[in-house]
């Protein structure tokens, strides 16, 4: 079993600050994605609910709203930087614990969950199986899983369209293996249903078109991109100059202009559902 100790060490740094200065565009953007995982888990009063990755407690929250006062969330992140801001975002709902933990090594309370969620909270781990034999553990026979994770990186220009505008600035980084850790790590359906179901899961990746959430205005959604993404890793391992960064910025808000609407800048998406059953 491997660690993800550099997970840990990646969300605890800037990259993990950075998030949190972006949360309120970035829960714009991915509201729609809470909303389809939300739609199939179809949480009820009085359940018991496991929120895997969650960051700044976006679906902590609303899953808190689901299941009442009667009901418990329990929100488990890697970063204290994220569960920072998401225990004041929660610091109302009794009902909501949050904790630091590596969810793949975690000890769980064994069969207490009734299901467990994920917004883009699962694609992380150093060993898939493991960990989703380790979560599948914390749920009572017949407890569910609803999970959305990126599909493939092609479908998805909010991601790629800022990694061309850098490459195209200051040149092309060294591939990386999208089957490791990291937000595409699930593209590929026909690998997640074989790493899940190897933990004795019986799995369905379904995958779901959809426009993220819509930010008011080019120039938010290119400087979200300049702080949040793949652009970033590029500037970084290129020493992007101020010149370059503002020509980046200025590209990627042309790039997103195809994306332009009366009621926004509305990025298509491809997404996977990732359903389970234990």
């Amino acid at each position: 079993m491997s660690d993800n100790s550099a997970q840990a060490e990646f969300w605890a740094s800037e990259s993990g600050r950075n998030w949190v200065r972006h949360q309120r565009g970035l829960d714009t953007i991915m509201a729609p994605v809470l909303d389809v995982v939300l739609e199939h888990a179809a949480l009820q009063a009085g359940e018991t609910v496991l929120d895997i990755g969650c960051g700044t407690g976006a679906a902590t929250l609303r899953a808190a709203q689901a299941v009442g006062p009667q009901g418990a969330v329990h929100g488990y992140d890697i970063s204290p930087v994220l569960l920072e801001l998401a225990a004041k975002r929660n610091a109302d709902l009794p009902q909501v614990t949050l904790t630091q933990a590596d969810a793949q090594t975690h000890v769980f309370a064994k069969g207490a969950a009734d299901a467990l969620i994920s917004r883009f909270g699962v694609m992380f781990f150093a060993d898939t199986t493991a960990a989703f034999a380790n979560l599948a553990r914390a749920l009572r026979p017949g407890g569910r899983m609803v999970m959305a994770a990126w599909g493939p990186a092609h479908l998805n220009p909010w991601f790629m369209d800022p990694a061309r505008v850098a490459r195209d600035r200051l040149g092309t980084p060294p591939k990386v293996d999208r089957t490791l850790p990291g937000p595409f790590a699930f593209e590929d359906a026909d690998r997640v249903t074989r790493l899940l179901g190897a933990a004795g899961l019986d799995v369905t990746v379904t995958p779901v078109d959809l426009h993220l959430g819509a930010l008011d205005t080019l120039d938010a959604l290119a400087d979200q991109s300049c702080h949040i993404g793949p652009a970033v890793g590029i500037m970084r391992d290129f020493n992007a100059t101020d010149a370059d960064r503002a020509a980046i910025r200025d590209g990627i808000a042309q790039a997103f202009s195809a994306y332009d609407t009366d009621t926004g800048v509305r990025v298509p998406a491809r997404i996977n559902l990732i359903t389970a059953r234990v």
